[in-house]
């Protein structure tokens, strides 16, 4: 391990203009009180933000997401973070590649830079404290000697608490465009894809192997979120505790290809998920990562149950209404 050997990684990639971190996201939904029960029973710290909801971990109380009421689900903004010495340079990469910026969003006070990705995204650059990982986080897979128990009862298994925001997938009508944009605008770089249905970027100051993705669909949209655990234990004992409550739709346990982590998928009450997940790449501030574009048969998973039919639909897309006779 590099800590033993003295090694401390560097927590930035210098002379390179990229933001650090997926500060938070929001997201609307049209019942608060449904998704403030629904994020309590996933095991975050739920609490008021305005007119709606702030999430939190117990582990690392930043405000990683917001969630306001509305007439239907849908994806309000993402917001990411930057150095300090680093903020002059996207105003200006902002001008200089003629992207109209924006106001906030209606009663959020914020200093950060404003602006849409080509699909209409609501997008932010602030200045604030890297939350993105300096190092891969410990993975916790250890067994017990002989002689010892190596579980408790159910009845004392204490509930499932995320350490933190790991990333957020949303829906895009043109891959290629989005990961051009995001490196170009952001400095976000392209992990892996596969083909035109997925595709994965990272910070180049240290992240996982994602911090956002992009999943093609007809519209813009928000697929999910994933939340660090520490285990593969865990990602399943957070399966249960979501079932116990109520919320017994969704997907996994399984491993992906692309990131490598172990899931669950949580599917929330407007058809999109939260993800339980542990031990995801990681690509540090000075690794340069290859890139590579993956068949389909492992753009999904390496092992798992069967994808539900509808896991990638775009519940945010427009229904197409059916032509008369």
């Amino acid at each position: 391990m590099t800590w033993m050997n003295g090694y401390v990684a560097p927590t930035r990639r210098p002379g390179e203009l990229g933001v650090h971190s997926l500060d938070h996201f929001s997201i609307m939904v049209p019942d608060l009180a449904e998704a403030q029960r629904f994020y309590k029973s996933f095991g975050l710290d739920v609490g008021e933000q305005g007119a709606g909801i702030a999430l939190r971990t117990a582990a690392q109380p930043h405000q990683w997401g917001i969630v306001t009421e509305g007439d239907r689900k849908s994806l309000r903004f993402i917001s990411f973070g930057a150095f300090e010495d680093d903020f002059a340079g996207f105003r200006q990469r902002l001008e200089r590649l003629g992207i109209q910026r924006l106001d906030p969003p209606f009663g959020l006070e914020t200093d950060g830079l404003w602006f849409r990705d080509p699909d209409g995204i609501p997008i932010e650059i602030r200045v604030c404290d890297k939350v993105s990982p300096n190092q891969k986080l410990v993975f916790n897979y250890a067994s017990v000697p002989a002689g010892q128990r190596g579980v408790v009862g159910r009845a004392s298994v204490p509930q499932v608490r995320p350490r933190r925001l790991s990333h957020v997938l949303v829906f895009t009508t043109d891959i290629d465009r989005a990961i051009r944009f995001y490196h170009e605008v952001l400095g976000l770089r392209l992990s892996d894809r596969s083909g035109e249905f997925v595709a994965f970027m990272h910070g180049i100051h240290g992240s996982d192997h994602h911090m956002l993705a992009f999943a093609k669909s007809s519209a813009p949209g928000f697929h999910h979120v994933s939340w660090n655990v520490d285990s593969i234990d865990q990602v399943g004992v957070g399966a249960m505790q979501m079932a116990e409550h109520g919320f017994s739709a969704g997907w996994g346990t399984g491993r992906h290809v692309l990131g490598s982590n172990y899931f669950y998928y949580v599917r929330d009450p407007w058809g999109s998920y939260s993800e339980y997940a542990c031990d995801i790449d990681y690509i540090g501030a000075d690794q340069n990562w290859e890139a590579k574009d993956f068949g389909p048969e492992d753009s999904v998973y390496l092992w798992g149950p069967p994808l539900p039919e509808d896991f990638v639909v775009n519940y945010e897309a427009p229904v197409k209404q059916a032509s008369g006779a």
